[in-house]
């Protein structure tokens, strides 16, 4: 059995990569400048009408900028707010599917130096992310392939399954947004988890299981 969790929102409380950049902007990492349409992109996607390709436009204004910086600060990030604001529950899962014997991996839009400090906290590896290119230690304003965003995500997904000998219909995927409906759908075992409101008439109508996860591991220090 494999389980695949979405991170934000669903495992973490808000979204890892706001944690992130607001780490990033306070050690003068990355520049407002740089992600200044991001506020733009997110009312979008909750008036449904989503960027598809915000991610791949976003990466390409932070070229330059050092691994070794992104590094320090997506563990400052971990340390100091991503953390503290796991979702109990959420933990539970996969502290007891992994008990099991079962393997956990996450399916986020993130990227995969944020979450990695969230992999090495469970102890899994394998996860499906955005990835940086670099070139010389530095970012190249590119990704390696497509992000993992909406239907990018399910594309994602399947080349993983493919590669591992997995079946879908082994699959749990548990998620809270409805642009992860496509992952949702193709899996033998679709959760919606703390879902928007797009979600969570889908999930009914379809009769998905539904959790809704509150308490945190730890306070909250944003």
């Amino acid at each position: 059995m494999l389980h695949i969790f979405d991170v934000d929102q669903t495992v973490v409380r808000k979204t890892t990569t706001e944690y992130f950049i607001l780490t990033a902007m306070r050690g003068r990492i990355i520049r407002f400048s740089q992600v200044s349409r991001l506020p733009f992109d997110w009312i979008r996607y909750k008036l449904a009408r989503p960027d598809m390709d915000f991610i791949e436009n976003t990466v390409k204004k932070l070229s330059g900028i050092e691994k070794d910086d992104l590094l320090r600060a997506s563990e400052e990030s971990f340390e100091k707010h991503i953390k503290p604001n796991i979702y109990s529950g959420a933990a539970a899962l996969i502290t007891g599917a992994l008990e099991k014997g079962e393997r956990v991996i996450f399916a986020t839009s993130s990227f995969d130096f944020i979450i990695k400090p969230l992999e090495e906290y469970f102890g899994i590896k394998g996860s499906i992310a955005c990835e940086l290119e670099y070139s010389n230690g530095r970012t190249t304003g590119s990704l390696v392939g497509c992000s993992s965003f909406g239907h990018k995500k399910k594309t994602a997904a399947q080349a993983w399954f493919e590669k591992n000998g997995v079946k879908k219909e082994d699959v749990s995927f548990y998620s809270d947004s409805y642009t992860d409906i496509p992952l949702l759908e193709y899996c033998g075992n679709p959760v919606a988890v703390n879902p928007d409101g797009i979600l969570a008439r889908e999930a009914k109508s379809r009769g998905w299981e539904i959790m809704r996860f509150k308490d945190v591991i730890g306070n909250v220090t944003s």
